[in-house]
């Protein structure tokens, strides 16, 4: 019973620890430490957290607020807040007010740690992959392509959770945003990953983060490609401009996508751009034998994460999808992923679905 208890108790840090670096909410990040029935300010005066502000990987204001946070609840519960909490947190908030360099920052950055399955004798908790991303804290003005959806974690769980179907296959995402879903098809072994993204600046961040987890950059004419595992190419991509012959150097395995289909102005591109990446003739598809199983096909096949925030919108692709002869499976239930961020308590994945995407002969 005390080893049970003991494991529970180091699992529940880790989970804060986790969402810590992740940038989870602060009042998720405290609903964690709650959880763990340990005093907040205990919590916080061991360094557990405060320590983990490494270099830029954190955000000092983040850390800031949650500090400002444990010391509210401790008073509103009238607990007495120790000298070396307000001591702390006055120091950081001078700092601040001398650093103007804090007022423009636009990005934080993250650590997504993806748990493994996995179990053995001496933890039920290990970290499978990692990945490090500058990511805008600016969204509401428009800085969306830099920011990290709902969608992105499912689809980085669905390729680690099915890592045989990406496997060797060579993979194309459409607005691949901050990378995460990049990171993960290089994970499971994918044999290229090209991340495409219409927006400029997405893109420059992009590429940041593929530095930041240590991938290979594609540049023309790269030696350096052909000896590395990380092979990772990022590209710019407009939906409304590429043309055939722009597509007609990649050959796709598997296109996938997260959170595409969200403006009705975009849909008839974007259905374009799907069926041109699908043509039976730029890669023959093929099945391993199993019939049924809808994740078992080769490819050439597309899949899709999608909130469903609109639904008008979401017919108006399924329509346009239907005229352009595309065949859309909802496969959300029979190919559900695992649940690799159980500490990320601000992810709701009940709202999003998954769609697998083939072109009628």
């Amino acid at each position: 019973m005390a080893d049970s208890a003991a494991q529970d108790a180091t699992e529940q840090l880790l989970d804060l620890k986790l969402a810590f670096l992740a940038g989870e909410p602060p009042a998720c990040v405290l609903a964690l430490a709650r959880k763990d029935l340990v005093d907040l300010q205990l919590i916080w005066n061991s360094g557990y957290l405060a320590n983990l502000q490494v270099d830029r990987h954190q955000n000092s204001t983040y850390t800031t607020t949650i500090l400002k946070r444990i010391i509210s609840e401790a008073e509103l519960s009238s607990d007495a807040v120790s000298d070396e909490l307000y001591e702390e947190f006055s120091q950081r908030m001078l700092s601040k007010a001398k650093d103007s360099l804090l007022n423009r920052m636009d990005h934080i950055y993250k650590e997504i740690s993806f748990l493994s399955s996995t179990h053995d004798n001496t933890s039920s908790r290990l970290i499978s992959v990692v990945a490090r991303l500058s990511c805008s804290s600016n969204m509401l003005e428009g800085d969306t392509g830099c920011s990290l959806w709902p969608s992105s974690l499912f689809l980085s769980e669905f390729i680690l959770s099915y890592p045989k179907i990406f496997s060797t296959k060579c993979c194309f995402e459409l607005g691949s945003g901050v990378g995460l879903v990049g990171i993960c098809l290089n994970y499971v072994g994918a044999s290229k990953v090209i991340l495409t993204d219409g927006d400029t600046s997405t893109l420059t961040n992009m590429k940041e983060n593929m530095k930041l987890n240590n991938l290979c950059i594609e540049q023309e004419d790269s030696k350096v490609l052909k000896e590395s595992k990380n092979k990772v190419e990022c590209n710019y991509l407009s939906w409304e401009e590429v043309s055939e012959s722009d597509l007609s150097a990649y050959q796709p395995d598997i296109v996938l996508g997260a959170d595409i289909i969200y403006d009705p102005v975009c849909v008839p591109h974007l259905v374009q751009v799907l069926s041109m990446l699908l043509r039976p003739d730029r890669r023959q598809g093929k099945t391993n034998g199993k019939s049924g199983d809808e994740c078992e096909t080769e490819g050439p096949v597309a899949y899709i994460a999608t909130v469903v925030r609109n639904a008008e919108t979401f017919n108006c692709f399924a329509k346009a999808a239907a005229d352009a002869k595309l065949y859309a499976v909802n496969i959300t239930s029979s190919a559900a992923p695992s649940n690799f961020l159980p500490y990320m308590l601000s992810y709701d994945r009940s709202n999003v679905q998954l769609l697998k995407i083939t072109l009628l002969s």
